[in-house]
């Protein structure tokens, strides 16, 4: 009896404990904190900057100018060079695109050539801004910056026929035949030159925007006409190489001009040797064209035309030493009197 008794209040308390126990509240686990590793900074975006072959100091400034000023917006620059190879330039193209660049700046090997790889950009989502030099089609590039040609050409050969006293024999070096840029430059030359019946020019042939040809063939135009009294050249590289060859032999009367505004032809100027140059804004085209990409990857748009000219400036003794790298120099000096 007294057995049953124990039995029944263990009984008893065993209930009331698991009475309890069901009525407690239930102990809520910890909510597990998230340890999920903070978003690394996003890497920085690429900018691939092409452009024709670096020794002209033409391009090499354009280069360098725009990929300064990209990688001063924040982006990584991929710098390269397609040697006038409408192939060549195709091929940095696709590989800019198997980088996935955000934008390419280019100064490009044809005007025709190009659209194809400009094209082949723009279809992978990759904007291009075109500086120095046009396409043949609107709608493909972002941008087209460009020099005012004509206008520069015009103001070029005005100073040109005035050194020539408006008469005289003279001698055209003109750039590729594939590049837009020489086409328009001889065409401002021969707007002002023709309308001077005393002018006459006696040879026109390329020299493919190259100072050692030139050369060249200056000493082969000299040959067949050795009276010559002046040369226009459609850029400074050219300029330069007649130059060495007219004064090899010992022609130094006779008046050259080039065109592009480098720092070689403003040094010759400074000498008394080139007599004028018309020079191109690259500092700000290459400026701009970094600007509008940066603005374009942001927003979506540059707030400009696709189509933009700025025009040049003529470099003679005068005002020459007051420019440098394609730009005017902060507090120009006074340059010296011609020798």
């Amino acid at each position: 009896m007294f057995t049953r008794k124990i039995e029944l209040l263990f009984g008893l308390m065993l209930i009331f404990v698991m009475l309890v126990s069901a009525c407690a509240p239930t102990a809520t686990e910890a909510p597990t904190a998230k340890t999920e590793a903070p978003a690394a900074p996003e890497g920085k975006k690429l900018i691939c900057v092409i452009v024709p072959p670096v020794e002209n100091p033409f391009f090499g400034s354009m280069q360098e100018i725009a990929a300064k000023k990209a990688e001063e917006l924040g982006y990584e620059t991929l710098k390269l060079n397609h040697g006038d190879d409408a192939n060549k330039q195709m091929e940095l193209f696709e590989s800019c695109i198997a980088k996935k660049a955000a934008a390419i700046i280019l100064d490009n090997a044809g005007a025709d050539a190009t659209v194809a790889a400009v094209q082949k950009a723009k279809d992978a989502g990759i904007p291009s801004f075109l500086v120095d030099r046009e396409i043949t089609k609107e709608g493909v590039a972002v941008a087209q910056i460009v020099s005012n040609n004509y206008q520069g050409a015009t103001i070029l050969a005005e100073y040109f026929a005035k050194l020539m006293g408006e008469e005289g024999n003279y001698v055209e070096l003109t750039g590729k035949d594939t590049d837009t840029n020489a086409h328009i430059r001889s065409q401002g030359y021969h707007d002002v030159l023709d309308t001077f019946t005393k002018m006459k020019m006696v040879a026109q042939q390329t020299a493919n925007w190259s100072q050692p040809e030139a050369l060249t063939v200056m000493e082969s135009i000299l040959q067949a006409h050795p009276d010559i009294k002046g040369v226009i050249c459609g850029n400074d590289t050219m300029a330069l190489g007649a130059q060495a060859a007219l004064l090899a032999a010992g022609k130094k009367e006779v008046i050259v001009v080039g065109f592009d505004g480098s720092d070689d032809a403003i040094q010759s100027i400074g000498k008394g040797e080139l007599k004028a140059t018309s020079l191109q804004p690259v500092a700000e085209m290459a400026n701009q064209a970094a600007i509008q990409a940066d603005q374009y990857i942001k927003t979506g748009s540059t707030g400009k035309p696709e189509k933009q000219s700025i025009d040049m400036v003529l470099l003679i003794p005068e005002n020459a030493c007051q420019y440098k790298q394609f730009a005017p120099i902060p507090n120009p000096p006074t340059c010296p009197a011609s020798p």
